[in-house]
């Protein structure tokens, strides 16, 4: 391997972690290792802070809603020190989420997002999850079309 796979393969590395042990697992631990004290988010959800401290916050908020909440990664892309990945969330919806009680009914929603990695560390936070399908599932939206 020559240094620049090296490099991908940790930062891809990291990712999956993150992805896998503290957003499906819930080690806080873990997520305090490897974000970046200035870590920035790019695309915080709305009501939540740009900053370590909001990723913190949303990452405990999912795991407090789905306390099954788990991603299948499809695939990840490396170009330079960001990672894409692409990946579906899954989740029973058990807690409260955005204000909407507790439901029972099991969830998923696709997400692409890149994580700039950086001293084996995450630096910083770009993404787009399909919320709106996520919301659609809980029946938090009014319908749109009428049924066929």
């Amino acid at each position: 391997m020559n240094t620049q796979t090296d490099i991908g393969a940790i930062a891809k590395a990291v990712v999956r972690r993150n992805t896998e042990e503290v957003q499906g697992g819930g080690n806080f631990a873990l997520f305090d290792e490897l974000f970046a004290d200035d870590f920035v988010d790019h695309t915080p959800q709305p009501g939540g802070t740009p900053d370590k401290a909001g990723a913190r916050t949303l990452y405990a908020a999912l795991r407090q809603a789905f306390p099954d909440f788990h991603a299948v990664i499809h695939w990840q892309s490396v170009e330079g020190d960001r990672v894409t990945t692409y990946k579906t969330y899954h989740g029973t919806h058990e807690g409260v989420l955005f204000g909407l009680a507790p439901t029972g009914r099991k969830v998923q929603f696709d997400t692409v997002d890149v994580m700039r990695v950086q001293d084996g560390r995450i630096t910083e936070h770009w993404g787009v999850a399909h919320l709106y399908s996520l919301l659609q599932q809980l029946n938090a939206l009014p319908a749109m079309f009428p049924a066929a």
